[in-house]
């Protein structure tokens, strides 16, 4: 059986990083499909960990060479999904998880139309504003840009599965799971692992 691929966004500050880095810790059967991007390292951040960090160069050379299943570019630098990374986590069985913006879900959702779309909400925008500020990283003029852009990002919460609200950080994990449960729990998945059990089951006495 393929893996599972679960899709999920969100807008710059409603904590999504934060909540698939606690998700992958509950949940080690998943993996995470580490993007490929031209924005600068943060503090903290690891090449091939948090992002395959290029430059832009290297970046259009793999738009030519038809590398990324989905690619955009977002504040001045670009974000693709390396087709190599998916496909062959995918082809092992193993579930993936990936941190796109709308605009690579809505491509990935065509390629993939299984795929669970989860959206990750801030409980308010004061809380948003916050939460960027907390960073320290951003100034004045890109705080209100990516305030800006929120609201667009947020636009298209109508295209997911699943929507979620990250106000308590320890239930917003637990939803997460839940999402993940539900969807491990289909017939389709169930179905191939319990051929033997459902034909016993089946089975004329």
């Amino acid at each position: 059986m393929p893996g599972s691929l679960y899709i999920i966004s969100a807008p710059s500050g409603a904590g999504k990083t934060s909540l698939v880095r606690e998700l992958l810790t509950v949940e080690p059967s998943l993996r995470l499909s580490v993007s490929h991007t031209t924005r600068p390292m943060r503090p903290g951040e690891e090449q091939g960990v948090h992002y395959h960090f290029v430059d832009t160069a290297q970046f259009e050379e793999m738009i030519e060479q038809e590398a990324f299943f989905e690619y955009a570019r977002v504040f001045d630098n670009y974000y693709g999904t390396s087709k190599e990374a998916v496909l062959g986590q995918l082809r092992q069985g193993q579930d993936v998880v990936l941190e796109i913006d709308w605009q690579g879900a809505r491509q990935l959702h065509r390629l993939f139309p299984d795929a669970a779309r989860i959206f990750i909400l801030p409980p308010s925008r004061e809380v948003l504003e916050q939460r960027l500020r907390a960073r320290g990283q951003d100034s004045e003029a890109t705080i209100q840009r990516r305030m800006q852009e929120a609201r667009t990002d947020i636009s298209h919460y109508v295209e997911y599965d699943y929507l979620l609200v990250n106000d308590d950080f320890k239930r917003a994990v637990a939803d997460l799971q839940s999402i993940i449960c539900s969807k491990n729990l289909r017939r389709e998945s169930q179905e191939p692992l319990l051929r033997d059990l459902l034909a016993s089951l089946l089975r004329e006495a």
